[in-house]
């Protein structure tokens, strides 16, 4: 049970913007990303974009800094990554 979160190496709205995962759970990732004062409208279907601003915090909070590559690999890896435009998987 881990976060990561990759560099703010992201461009939008005029930031730079990091992503963050769980590799266990999106009950995990939205109890961390409310700890770390995220509102909801940044989750973004399996991933929280993270502010370069508030990367640093992210890292504080004990999120593991890896590339963007490997994110997707751990994402994927433990069954959580929802592209864009598919639906999540019913219950």
């Amino acid at each position: 049970m881990t976060l990561y979160i990759d560099p703010p190496n992201w461009p939008g709205h005029g930031r730079m913007w990091s992503h963050l995962i769980s590799d266990a759970s999106f009950e995990e990732l939205h109890a961390a990303a409310a700890a770390l004062g995220c509102p909801p409208r940044a989750f973004d279907g399996d991933h929280y974009d993270i502010p370069s601003d508030r990367y640093a915090d992210a890292v504080a909070a004990g999120a593991v800094e890896i590339g963007s590559k490997e994110l997707v690999r751990r994402l994927t890896a433990a069954g959580l990554r929802r592209p864009k435009r598919r639906p999540a998987p019913s219950a």
